[in-house]
């Protein structure tokens, strides 16, 4: 019986190297410990540190399941060459690639998940390889690619500012514009109080971008009309204490100049509004935004003067039932 388990685990083991080897057969290893394989040899020089590079990358398990595909995202990703850390950072092998090179690279998941192998997900058992297939698309200098960024940004810019006016002008709108850029029409007026900073404001709003598209409102009727799910809304006025700064710059600036009651709309550039970055997928950066307002009620606060603005956070973000806290720096 021994001998005959012996038989079995040793055959076990040789049938386990045979795949592991099948795995990594014709592929080269960095002293890292990667194994690549080159299907290209384009000429042209190699990233060295601190260059940017641009690249598309497919991610996949040993069974070819996809996990995740920067071609499916429909961007390329960039990283800045640095110095090796851990494997799978594929700093051993970037600098291995020229521009429009493509590579096959697979690494061991026994030495990712060394020391904790709580952390290893089913898809991903011993002897397992972790497989990417990469696709070098652009190598700058760290200058050129800062450059090339804030030119991209400057024309996204340039281009939110063209938008907003033909949008303006199509609907035939004339808003006041206050210094910061802010610009609003007040729809409904009333002569009841303004808030002052430290008043707390109970508002109803929907917004939107200039495409017409909704991507958050308090108004139960208005989400279901514009087809915006938010499970788990309370849909009721939200609370905004002003001179908190827990909303964005153009709703601390834009209350401030409406009486209790009053309603308006509210034209907020990305400069008061969610900037370069904006707020995940439904508001991209250089994003104009539109919201109608109803200022419900106005609660007298302690007065102070209103703190600087350091940041800009989400009016509140869908699902959240009250406007969520701004992060410290």
């Amino acid at each position: 019986m021994k001998k005959h388990f012996s038989y079995l685990l040793v055959s076990a083991l040789a049938a386990f190297a045979s795949t592991a080897n099948a795995q990594t057969e014709g592929l080269q290893k960095t002293d890292k410990g990667s194994f690549y394989k080159i299907f290209t040899a384009n000429p042209g020089d190699k990233p060295k540190l601190n260059d940017v590079i641009t690249f598309n990358f497919i991610q996949k398990t040993d069974k070819d399941s996809v996990l995740f595909s920067s071609y499916a995202a429909g961007k390329p990703a960039q990283a800045q060459i640095q110095e090796w850390r851990a494997l799978g950072d594929m700093m051993d092998v970037f600098p291995l690639l020229a521009a429009k090179d493509s590579a096959l690279v697979k690494v061991p998941t026994d030495s990712v998940f060394k020391g904790h192998e709580e952390a290893r997900p089913p898809f991903f058992p011993k002897g397992s390889y972790l497989t990417f297939i990469i696709k070098m698309e652009k190598i700058q200098s760290l200058n050129d690619a800062i450059a090339e960024r804030n030119a991209g940004l400057e024309k996204l810019k340039q281009a939110e500012a063209v938008d907003r006016d033909k949008y303006i002008a199509a609907k035939g709108l004339k808003p006041l514009t206050t210094p910061s850029g802010l610009k609003y029409i007040i729809t409904t007026p009333s002569a009841k109080r303004k808030p002052l900073a430290g008043d707390t404001v109970l508002v109803n709003y929907t917004g939107k971008t200039l495409d017409g598209k909704m991507f958050d409102s308090s108004i139960e009727a208005n989400a279901k009309a514009g087809g915006l799910e938010q499970p788990g809304r309370t849909y009721e006025p939200i609370s905004v204490v002003l001179g908190e700064h827990r909303v964005i710059q153009g709703w601390e600036e834009g209350l401030l100049l409406l009486n209790e009651g009053s309603k308006a709309t509210f034209i907020i550039p990305s400069s008061i509004g969610y900037g370069d970055r904006g707020n995940g997928p439904s508001i991209p950066g250089y994003s104009t935004l539109l919201f109608d307002l109803e200022l419900v009620k106005v609660k007298p606060g302690k007065h102070v003067a209103p703190k600087p603005a350091v940041g800009k956070t989400p009016v509140r973000k869908a699902g959240a039932k009250k406007p969520v806290a701004k992060k410290k720096s």
